[in-house]
């Protein structure tokens, strides 16, 4: 057996030992303890084997390949690890196995409910999302597409009580079929011209003309709907608000990705990008960045506020990602080079910092019962731990160094800095415009975070949900850590993980494209060390702080404030005022929140109301008026279902009859 196929074994066995832990748990619903820590273990176990195979294939660019029959109709066990496929499988199973670690602790607190079948659904979700990025056949990705669509939507909906999350769930599974339904179509078109339904029969025979055009929009639709492309988004607020904290990071961290992962893959087959595609990708981010961190200012719920932040950074890599594709086509190499390496570890930078978010934030949920900033408040002195992990994320997040989120945007920057100042003509017009788009989306994230870092853990308790609360157990604060520490990793050492995608850029680029180290390399250790000293200076005034407190500790004092020597939570900002100068004068009008006043009237008022809706705009001013509409002309039909049974038979027969006669008129035409 050579090096190769023993790789191969243990990236296979470790998606194996993930899908049979998931049986195990299943089986052992009776006792909730030990299904979870079978759970866990193969999770860790299943992820560990299958990151050594991802490991070597990004650093020396081994291709793994495997085919196999399969009795389905055009269908077929192709499987194969290149550098692509590595680079997305290994967030999926580095964070899967956090998750599986936090997961434990986090759903056996629900000591009333059977725990076998969300283990084993997120066990099915891990295993689909690999199966999508190994799969080489057209018929096995849709069906590990649908596996992981499933899987997810009884996580989003295992809450069954609540109709918020029966909705999420219903919300979610029309949003994924629709797109399921458009990679259906594209993966028809691909197959007329290349007369079967594998990749390499796809790349070896690629569309052109107009019907190239139509698979990449089917593909946009497609994947997009799974990545959060605006208008196609409006499902991630109401999945992530609702699932399991753990399950939703994996969905932000990794699962909307595959949508990315999906689009890449097309451009791979179709061959050399159009000149249109790195323009339209990046109108699509950067429409997408702007609002989806527009609507996180004013979101009422810590979960969804995160949600709609996943959305702000799937723009930003689509972003990058296209105009290095842009770049590239004009042979702007260099802006290429550096566009390309910031988008490609803003996938990384993200899924660590979305997780240690998603992950601080699902320990606070989990202490205090409530997910609503309102309800918050004065957490951070209860929950120190948490707290901090929610520092590292939330500054993460908002691209400040000295973390990792900087580093990438920081090259998202230089890619268009340099065009903007050194090409002539309207274009560099349009890179400099889009230096100021791409600042402003940082200026609204870091607002956004620093409202929802403030409104959630500082301050005085605004509820007996947050007075109560308490630390997490290190079942929940070690994956946290974990991911903090690498935020920090990557943020001190950029070159090294940079250079972990130097092979997946050079796929995406083709071996005529540019090279895609050479510009970023040059600005990196001169930013590594920008963050060493920051961190240093950070250390040392800390140091000092504890030093001065040891010599001579502090006295509290009350301090004036407004005559009130004890201010009282309703003193504070709320989760809606904190944002409302933003949210009402930077905001377009279509993207404000709703606000729903009643005045008091008459001599002898009873009440008055003033409310905010914080919904989707596109949900509540596009999505539910065009599904009222449906419902109604489908109601209309009513009449049709009389419930008499000769009736159906009519109906039968006229299926028939028109079915006998259309075969019979293409007969005639085919003669």
């Amino acid at each position: 057996m050579t090096g190769v196929d023993t790789q191969l074994v243990l990236l296979l066995g470790g998606i194996a030992v993930i899908l049979a832990g998931g049986l195990l748990a299943l089986a052992l619903t009776p006792w909730p303890r030990v299904s979870g820590t079978a759970s866990t273990l193969s999770v860790l176990v299943g992820a560990g084997m299958g990151l050594v195979p991802v490991a070597r294939a990004l650093a020396s660019g081994t291709v793994l390949s495997f085919a196999g029959p399969w009795a389905i109709p055009n269908g077929a066990l192709m499987l194969e690890l290149d550098p692509l496929s590595a680079f997305f499988l290994a967030p999926v199973l580095a964070l899967s196995a956090m998750a599986g670690i936090y997961g434990r602790e986090y759903m056996l607190s629900r000591v009333s409910r059977r725990l076998g079948l969300p283990f084993f659904g997120f066990h099915l979700m891990v295993v689909g999302m690999a199966l999508v990025v190994l799969a080489r056949n057209g018929v096995l990705f849709l069906v590990s597409w649908e596996a992981m669509a499933v899987a997810a939507f009884f996580l989003i909906s295992y809450d069954q009580e609540d109709p918020a999350s029966r909705r999420a769930g219903w919300v979610y599974l029309i949003a994924t079929h629709v797109g399921a339904a458009a990679l259906f179509a594209m993966f028809l078109l691909l197959a007329q011209d290349a007369g079967g339904y594998n990749f390499a029969q796809f790349a070896a025979a690629p569309p052109s003309g107009p019907r190239a055009l139509a698979v990449v929009l089917l593909a946009l639709i497609g994947f997009g709907a799974k990545a959060g492309f605006v208008p196609l988004h409006v499902w991630l607020p109401e999945a992530h608000a609702a699932a399991p904290s753990h399950v939703s990071a994996v969905m932000s961290g990794a699962l909307i990705k595959l949508g990315l992962y999906g689009l890449l893959r097309i451009f791979l087959i179709i061959g050399t990008p159009a000149d249109w595609w790195g323009p339209s990708l990046a109108g699509i981010g950067l429409v997408g960045a702007l609002l989806g961190i527009s609507l996180a200012l004013y979101q009422r719920d810590l979960k969804r506020a995160l949600a709609y932040s996943s959305v702000e950074n799937i723009g930003l890599i689509a972003f990058a990602l296209g105009i290095a594709y842009w770049a590239a086509s004009r042979g702007e190499n260099e802006a290429a080079s550096l566009a390309m390496a910031g988008g490609l570890l803003h996938v990384w930078n993200h899924t660590l910092m979305k997780g240690t978010m998603f992950f601080a934030a699902g320990s606070v949920v989990h202490a205090t019962h409530t997910r609503r900033l309102e309800q918050l408040g004065g957490v951070a002195r209860r929950m120190p731990l948490t707290a901090l992990g929610m520092t590292v994320a939330a500054v993460a997040l908002s691209a400040l160094p000295p973390l990792n989120g900087f580093v990438s945007e920081w090259l998202i920057y230089q890619s268009l800095i340099r065009p903007g100042l050194e090409v002539k003509g309207p274009i560099s017009m349009l890179a400099l415009l889009a230096v100021g788009l791409v600042s402003l989306v940082g200026a609204l994230a870091l607002l956004s975070f620093a409202r929802v870092f403030g409104i959630s853990l500082l301050g005085q308790p605004r509820s007996k949900h947050a007075e109560v609360a308490h630390e997490s157990s290190p079942w929940l604060l070690f994956p946290m850590a974990l991911l903090a520490i690498a935020c920090i990793g990557v943020a001190l050492a950029p070159g090294r993980v940079i250079a972990l995608t130097a092979r997946v850029a050079a796929q995406l680029f083709g071996r005529s494209g540019p090279s895609p180290l050479a510009p970023a390399a040059g600005s990196l250790p001169a930013l590594a060390a920008f963050n060493l000293i920051l961190w240093a200076s950070c250390l040392l005034l800390g140091l000092v702080a504890w030093w001065l407190y040891r010599a001579r500790p502090w006295e509290a004092k009350e301090t004036w404030g407004c005559g009130y020597a004890a201010p009282r939570s309703r003193m504070q900002y709320g989760a809606l005022s904190f944002a409302q100068l933003a949210a009402e004068n930077i905001l377009p009008p279509l993207l404000r929140p709703k606000v729903v006043r009643s005045w008091l009237r008459g001599l002898f008022p009873t009440t008055s109301r003033l409310e905010l809706d914080d919904a989707d705009p596109f949900t509540r001013g596009a999505y539910q008026p065009m599904f009222a509409r449906g419902a109604g002309w489908l109601s209309s039909l009513n009449w049709v279902q009389g419930g008499a049974l000769h009736s159906y038979l009519l109906y039968v027969l006229l299926a028939v009859v028109l079915g006998m006669v259309w075969l019979s008129v293409r007969g005639w035409g085919a003669r």
